[in-house]
């Protein structure tokens, strides 16, 4: 049995992920966290993720005796709970995005010490994409122009996605091109002609839409899209106990959904 705690267990993506832990049979939801200030600090977590009653109440320490934390929370809270996992040698899987510079580094440093498996996007359906995208921007070549477009509910705070941004890293893998030099995210004005190694990455934000991806190549004749919907955050919680599955037992270092499809390469 698999001792799972997870983070964040209040938010849209943390009553998922524990309500799915809960009700897999190889695994135990031994630990539901929160923020200290969190108004339901001490609640039942039966009461948060419904179902039956539970002997766990809602907690801003992470429990002891687990093997795997699943986190879905804020760049600062996981970079924290990287190193408290290091500490206690316990493995982390985290979807968190919107990391900076820094807080990369100190997740890869916690990762010398646990397995940690860290990706922009729990989806296997967007791991595949992530795979095609470089594929065909590879077959396709400097003749096609290729804009990324993402679309996310009104409450999302981080922007371009850290899906558009992985997008965008595999389509300047597949076409050699130095993303940092050829990116632009939107435009505005009087802006001249599209230059040619331009990759465009373009936020949209509105409603309830759960996550929209699409890749755009664009050549004089025709156009290429590569689209994916997420209809439910159910299938970034559903991959995420995937990846906990797999990362428990690993080596130390840092992993990818690639890893645990066995799409590296």
């Amino acid at each position: 049995m698999i001792r799972v705690g997870v983070t964040g267990v209040c938010g849209r993506m943390g009553s998922r992920v524990a309500a799915l832990v809960r009700e897999a049979k190889d695994m135990q939801l031994a630990s539901a966290i929160e923020r200290p200030s969190h108004p339901r600090i001490g609640a039942p977590v039966s009461d948060v993720i419904g179902g039956g009653p539970l002997p766990l109440v809602v907690s801003p320490k992470i429990g002891e005796g687990l093997d795997v934390i699943i986190d879905f929370s804020s760049p600062e809270a996981t970079v924290g709970f990287a190193e408290e996992c290091a500490r206690r040698r316990v493995a982390l899987v985290s979807g968190t995005t919107g990391l900076d510079e820094e807080q990369v580094r100190r997740l890869r440093a916690a990762a010398a010490i646990i397995p940690c498996l860290w990706s922009p996007n729990m989806s296997v359906g967007v791991n595949v994409l992530f795979r095609l995208t470089e594929q065909v921007a590879k077959a396709l070549g400097d003749e096609y122009d290729v804009e990324i477009v993402e679309m996310h509910h009104r409450f999302k705070k981080d922007a371009p996605s850290g899906t558009a941004k992985r997008l965008a890293e595999k389509v300047a893998a597949g076409l050699g091109r130095n993303l940092e030099a050829c990116a632009v995210y939107g435009r505005e004005g009087l802006v001249g002609e599209r230059r040619p190694e331009e990759i465009g990455i373009h936020a949209v934000r509105g409603g309830d839409v759960v996550g929209d991806h699409m890749i755009i190549f664009s050549t004089l004749g025709e156009r290429i899209e590569l689209v994916h919907r997420a209809h439910s955050r159910d299938v970034f919680a559903h991959g995420a106990l995937r990846a906990a599955r797999f990362i428990v037992g690993k080596s130390p270092g840092m992993y990818e959904m690639a890893d645990v499809l066995g799409l590296r390469g």
